[in-house]
């Protein structure tokens, strides 16, 4: 345990210093394995270690150092239950002492038990008020976890966590640009549209407005969609 905690301490000092970086998920990503990698060697008797997330309505292993932890990770999205699943909905740490005895998920248990997995621990990604994903390990050595090993694991998830959120903020921030950008596209569509119908029959700009919305309902459509006719069929006599 004292040779491992330097580990995490150090792990801790380098994603502090290039935080202003991870803002791609391909970076994310690739520091999440990091994450995993050094948790899966300074956690005595591990296996694998992997970080879970949700990726739209389905959650997926987005790093994992041993091809058991996909196996294990597999059997618990499939049967919908399992210590990674329990931790994540409790915003907590969740500790396996031997799969061949563990009755909290059967099916879970029994799916594992052909894969040689026998201990386990669980603990969520935790940024602010929300639960963003776990990051687990797996041992084949039953009872091989203690209370060290899982605060050992919860100072990974800090530093998994903090990745996670960047990704997600990332991507809300691009998502957000791409929803403005048509908001702004479809605004000048309708006003130029409307300007099209001011100067054509002689209207203001609410009757132009209202005339556009008219046509929009008489021919159940979208008022971008009319709006966009206008302006092609315009520029085509225009030619």
């Amino acid at each position: 345990m004292a040779e491992s905690l330097p580990l995490a301490e150090e792990l801790a000092r380098a994603y502090a210093g290039a935080s202003g970086l991870l803002l791609t998920n391909s970076v994310v990503r690739n520091a999440l394995r990091l994450v995993t990698s050094v948790a899966a060697e300074a956690i005595p008797g591990t296996t694998g270690a992997g970080v879970t997330v949700r990726d739209g309505e389905a959650r997926i292993t987005v790093a994992a150092t041993h091809p058991l932890v996909e196996q294990v990770d597999a059997a618990q999205y499939e049967s919908g239950e399992g210590p990674c699943l329990t931790a994540w909905e409790r915003y907590g740490t969740v500790r396996v002492a031997d799969v061949r005895r563990e009755d909290r998920w059967p099916r879970w248990s029994r799916a594992v038990h052909p894969t040689g997995v026998r201990s386990a621990v669980s603990t969520a990604l935790v940024a602010g008020d929300t639960s963003l994903g776990t990051i687990k390990v797996y041992s084949q050595r039953a009872g091989a976890y203690d209370d060290s090993s899982e605060h050992l694991l919860r100072m990974f998830a800090a530093q998994a966590a903090t990745l996670v959120a960047h990704a997600r903020t990332a991507e809300d921030a691009r998502r957000l640009s791409e929803e403005l950008r048509v908001a702004v596209r479809s605004r000048d569509l309708v006003a130029t549209a409307r300007g099209i119908l001011m100067e054509r029959e002689h209207l203001n700009e609410p009757d132009a407005l209202a005339l556009l919305v008219a046509l929009a309902r008489r021919e159940h459509r979208d008022l971008q969609e009319v709006a966009l006719g206008l302006v092609r069929s315009t520029a085509r006599r225009q030619r």
